[in-house]
């Protein structure tokens, strides 16, 4: 059965249900009417320092997408962005336009960008499919219609990550191949922050509207990412993190520079970050994130870096 689910990220009305944890706070999958029935707004930097933990994660902080035979979605206001993920199971998954779009297709006015983190599967675009292994990348152009998951196995199922934003130029559909991304190779062991980073939608390489995305991966014996930090008012962006064990977690900080707050995030939770926040974090072992932007252009050296010594 396919459910599209959306949660809307922003500052909750007083009566809205509270999304439940429990003792040692990890987040509870959220029902989908719970999800549909809230309207979140972007959040400001004064409202994000005086929030309590529970209400920054409810604000920034979005699990439980990645869940099997359904395709969840999760709306953000800030750049109308929209992330989830597709998990097929027992059979294909279609991607719907959902209601909030008054769309007659997901890419309508819309491009997509989507990265495998599971098993090998396929991603059919008005019946052209697309074979996807694992860290393949898809991009999806505004005007493209049937949209449809696979997966190779049940046992082995594919864990296609979504991420869009509104499009006013058409492009074609196109797979990055794992292998045809060369890393860039940042940080050291010293700063305890080595890394690989790859560009999988990004201009010079392929032509999208404005969603560049890529992903991030922290070698062992490293923990930090984005270490020192930026911020880049042109973009907001969305981190994904995954590859790490269940038991595992990242303390990611966000917030002003000088007034930063942290959120605990886990296995294939999503955080949103505005224009004016950092976004950084630390691992208690080796794990990756996938990044994504959209906003006013598409330059990836256009950030405000941080000093460290004015962080507080």
């Amino acid at each position: 059965m396919i459910r599209t689910t959306l949660a809307w990220v922003a500052p909750l009305p007083w009566w809205a249900p509270v999304v439940a944890f429990d003792a040692h706070m990890e987040p509870l999958m959220l029902k989908a009417d719970t999800m549909k029935e809230r309207t979140y707004r972007a959040c400001s930097p004064e409202e994000t320092l005086h929030a309590t933990p529970s209400r920054l994660r409810e604000r920034f902080q979005c699990g439980g997408l990645f869940e099997a035979d359904a395709i969840n979605l999760a709306w953000w206001e800030v750049d109308r962005t929209v992330v989830g993920a597709a998990v097929p199971v027992a059979g294909p998954l279609s991607l719907k336009a959902p209601d909030f779009m008054k769309a007659e297709t997901f890419c309508d006015r819309r491009e997509l960008g989507v990265l495998n983190i599971g098993g090998p599967g396929t991603v059919t675009v008005d019946g052209e499919t697309h074979v996807m292994a694992l860290l393949d990348g898809l991009y999806i152009g505004k005007g493209s219609g049937q949209i449809e998951f696979m997966s190779k196995s049940g046992s082995d199922p594919a864990r296609f990550y979504l991420l869009s934003y509104p499009a006013h130029s058409a492009f074609p559909v196109r797979k990055v191949p794992r292998e045809s991304v060369e890393p860039l190779e940042l940080g050291s062991g010293e700063t305890a922050n080595e890394r690989k980073l790859y560009k999988v939608i990004h201009p010079g390489s392929l032509e999208s509207c404005q969603l560049v995305m890529g992903y991030t991966q922290i070698l062992p014996g490293s923990v930090w990412n984005t270490m020192p930090p930026h911020t880049h008012e042109r973009r907001s962006e969305v981190y994904c993190y995954f590859g790490m064990a269940e038991d595992a977690l990242v303390v990611h900080l966000m917030g002003e520079p000088a007034q930063t707050r942290h959120l605990m995030m886990r296995k294939e939770e999503i955080v949103f970050s505005p224009v004016w926040s950092i976004h950084a974090g630390a691992g208690t072992a080796a794990y990756s994130f996938i990044w994504g932007m959209g906003g006013e252009n598409q330059d990836f050296t256009d950030m405000d870096h941080c000093d460290l010594n004015l962080l507080g």
